[in-house]
């Protein structure tokens, strides 16, 4: 290991000393504040410091087993015990790269998923039919809660667009490479010929806003109108206007609420929608200037970018910012998103670890 990582470790170390001290003093516990945030942060360090005591720990038995090689009678056991203790500390040394690796502070946050049919039509709107029933699926396996936001009906089934809210442990973290316009491939149903066509949606994965990081909004800034929601509801649904649209007029962003049957509960979740969605545009500004000294393979999340594509004839679906292929698209629409999900994060945490590397070469 670089002597400039085991650095940081130590400094780690005793910053988690300090904070077990800080937390014990009366006078912190009394400060809900304070005490609450050191909590955080002796919980993110606990992984770290507890894998590099580990970690030192087989740096001291190989020391103290190599004191014992020149002795004939134990150079044997020693050698053996070196070898032991060599290879648990290869194998420790990667895992503690990663706990070193930045968290992103989204990661345990509920998402909005907006799927909007785009090129293809009638068979792009059946295709965004078919990636939401793909994530309530996944969701589902996943023991997530779903809940359905606004929904546009296509002509011929599926959506024009639709937008659920999906909340568990988690989240984010496992779904927010899902962002970016998906392709489909296949023969419609309408077409005699026989003809491969290609349709494609665009899909949003926002993480929810919480309370410390929400966007200051004006409410001058907010036209809001309310209409009587269509489709899915119930029959009270479609008699009140309780339907709310929000249109925020600095950036033309509009969110729309339609499956509460109240009209207050429905302006309070397009009010959520709204903040992440200004908080989604913050961040990418943010990450773009991040990513101008360091290029982001994984994917940026914008909307443009081509990421996947489900092939129906080959069963196939391709993954392109990974070049990763899977023959197994029965599967994956039925929610077995894992073989996809995992490398996506494996990737980020290989350039992640480059990063480090390179910061502390």
């Amino acid at each position: 290991m670089k002597a400039t990582i085991s650095r940081k470790l130590d400094q780690i170390g005793e910053r988690f000393e300090e904070i077990t001290a800080l937390l014990a003093d009366p006078e912190i516990q009394g400060d809900q504040d304070q005490f609450r945030s050191l909590s955080q942060e002796y919980a993110q360090l606990d992984p770290v410091v507890s894998c590099y005591n580990r970690y030192r720990g087989h740096q001291h038995a190989i020391e103290s087993a190599r004191g014992m090689l020149d002795d004939p009678e134990m150079s044997a056991l020693a050698k053996e015990e070196v070898d032991r203790e060599t290879s648990a500390l290869e194998q420790l040394e990667p895992q503690l790269l990663l706990l070193l690796l930045p968290a992103d502070p989204n990661d345990q946050r509920n998402i909005f998923l907006e799927i909007r049919a785009g090129t293809g039509g009638a068979e792009a709107a059946l295709f965004a039919g078919d990636l939401y029933r793909m994530y309530l699926r996944f969701a589902e396996l996943q023991g997530w809660q779903t809940e359905l936001v606004s929904e546009s009906l296509g002509e011929q089934g599926g959506y024009k667009e639709i937008v659920c809210r999906i909340s568990g442990r988690g989240v984010y973290s496992k779904l927010k490479f899902e962002s970016g316009t998906h392709r489909v491939q296949r023969v419609p149903e309408t077409e005699s010929q026989g003809r491969i066509h290609t349709s494609a949606c665009t899909l949003a994965v926002l993480p929810e806003a919480e309370s410390i990081d929400q966007v200051d909004i004006n409410p001058g800034d907010l036209r809001i109108d309310t209409y009587r929601a269509s489709g899915a509801g119930g029959q009270h649904v479609n008699k009140t206007d309780s339907a709310v649209r929000i249109t925020h007029l600095p950036s033309g962003i509009v969110v729309e609420c339609q499956d509460q049957r109240s009209q207050h509960k429905n302006k309070a979740q397009a009010m959520s929608l709204l903040q992440a969605k200004l908080l989604s545009g913050q961040r990418q500004e943010e990450a773009s200037k991040r990513a101008e000294s360091r290029k982001l393979q994984v994917g940026s999340g914008d909307r443009s970018e081509r990421i996947r594509t489900y092939n129906f004839p080959q069963n196939r679906v391709t993954d392109h910012r990974i070049n990763l292929t899977l023959y197994k698209l029965d599967e994956i629409l039925g929610g077995a998103l894992d073989p996809l999900i995992e490398p996506l994060i494996q990737e980020q945490q290989a350039e992640q670890l480059a990063s480090l590397a390179d910061e502390n070469g």
